[in-house]
């Protein structure tokens, strides 16, 4: 395919037939995907009622159906349709950032504690096992409606988390009567847990503040210890996805509609199907919503006891989601996988005193390299989305062959940042350089006009899934 380029970090696919738009790739010649992951920016560009074009984020890579980090809205009134490829199969896969009343210097005496308490407190792994065991059905349906806020009248958590919650934690228009039984079944038993891969838990200490003004309006600070938490919906997430793309694959031939990939099964937004996978995905959206809400509060309960801090909730996002939002004077389902939404100054869905500074956003690096604080922008592209982390760049396969988890532990450890990890290859599938340069992603996030740098995060310990 021709890659057109128009700036010095946004390239275009020309639309040709059975492309609808044309496709944008926001990103560097040095970071410039797979061709896997450009023919899925194609593919994604034949979706019926799809407008603007097929957006790739700066790190974006081949994924399933939508590369990960792919963009793209369809115009629900004009039989726009909903793609759960669009989203993935960690459904409301998202980041929380805390910033404890603590520098980093006060840590150094309880590092070695601290982790391991957190060690303990974090459950984490392929299987079951969470800080909150459901006892039925029906608490889990008032997580799936409620998410965030039922965990927090639960009493996990302070009222003030909602107000830093995306969707004040939790997503409008959930049905539990839209989650099967073999998702339930999975999600009793795993609230309040990490999962594998590359979730985690990390202790952080913010290095660099480039907009001060931005920066103390999300509660950060020069030599500040943070915490950020990588996880999602975990099983019933998997499930639910499983389950839809399945129904979704028999049902396109009833409304007339062919993909040229078949995990781009899709249907019309306002079909019985369409509104049930919203209805279920929302569930799983809460429910990730109130797993990163207990294992934060399991991560103050470590840094009460072991470092006497207190931990405030700076915002907690997703970038695994699709939403129907108003674009333009449009009604559109937008899709964002592997893709922050980067609401500007003054939107009315910020809680009013951030309105002013935008949305927080946060880009995670790997286990020994930065992460971002970045905020959205005016006028900001592709719907107002960038990106959501480095974005791989070797599978976990060629990771784990070409490095053993002890000798990457020992590497970390020796330039002072604490691992504690579930297992020796799961260390190994994520070390750092199986994933792409976090600074050059945000650089071209940056340089595209997607967002704008507050503040860069160092690692000082990890807890990883």
């Amino acid at each position: 395919m021709k890659l057109v380029q128009e700036t010095p970090f946004r390239f275009r696919i020309e639309r040709q037939a059975p492309m609808r738009v044309p496709g944008v790739v926001f990103v560097s010649r040095d970071l410039m995907p797979e061709e896997q992951a450009l023919q899925q920016i194609v593919n994604v560009a034949t979706l019926p009622g799809i407008v603007g074009a097929s957006y790739g984020m700066p790190d974006l890579h081949w994924g399933y159906g939508f590369p990960i980090g792919g963009v793209a809205a369809t115009d629900v009134s004009a039989g726009g349709v909903v793609s759960p490829g669009g989203v993935g199969f960690d459904i409301s896969c998202g980041v929380r950032l805390l910033a404890a009343d603590l520098h980093r210097e006060g840590l150094v005496p309880v590092m070695d504690r601290l982790m391991d308490d957190l060690d303990a407190a974090t459950p984490r792994g392929l299987g079951g096992g969470g800080v909150w065991r459901l006892p039925g059905r029906a608490q889990l349906d008032r997580v799936l409606r409620e998410g965030a806020r039922f965990a927090v009248r639960a009493g996990h958590g302070e009222a003030r988390d909602l107000d830093r919650c995306e969707d004040q934690g939790a997503v409008a228009g959930a049905d539990p009567g839209q989650v099967g039984t073999r998702a339930v079944e999975r999600g009793l038993v795993q609230v309040g847990s990490l999962g594998s891969g590359n979730h985690f838990l990390e202790v952080q200490a913010v290095e660099e503040i480039y907009d001060e003004a931005v920066a103390a309006a999300f509660g950060l600070r020069l030599g500040q210890v943070c915490v950020m938490i990588h996880c999602g919906s975990r099983g019933l997430g998997h499930q639910i996805c499983t389950d839809h793309v399945r129904a979704m694959d028999k049902a396109m031939i009833d409304y007339g509609i062919g993909v040229p990939d078949r995990q781009l099964a899709c249907v019309p937004v306002d079909s019985p199907e369409g509104r049930g996978y919203l209805g279920a995905m929302a569930a799983a959206a809460n429910y990730g919503r109130a797993n990163r809400q207990l294992l934060a509060e399991a991560a103050r309960r470590a840094f009460r006891q072991v470092a006497g801090a207190a931990l405030a909730l700076v915002y907690d996002v997703s970038h695994n989601l699709a939403k129907v939002e108003e674009h333009d004077g449009r009604r559109l389902c937008v899709h964002r996988k592997g893709a922050t939404r980067a609401l500007p100054p003054h939107h009315p869905d910020l809680p009013a005193d951030l309105a002013p500074f935008g949305q927080p956003v946060f880009i995670p690096g790997t286990m020994g390299t930065a992460s971002y604080v970045l905020t959205g922008v005016p006028g900001g592209h592709a719907f107002h989305s960038t990106c959501h982390g480095a974005g791989r760049v070797q599978s976990r396969h060629q990771a784990a062959r070409s490095t053993s988890g002890r000798e990457l532990r020992a590497r970390l450890e020796g330039r002072g940042i604490a691992v504690r990890g579930s297992s020796w290859r799961g260390l190994a599938e994520e070390k750092p350089d199986a994933y792409k340069d976090v600074d050059a992603v945000v650089a071209a996030s940056v340089g595209a006009g997607l967002c704008r740098m507050v503040a860069r995060l160092v690692p000082l310990g990890v807890v990883k899934g």
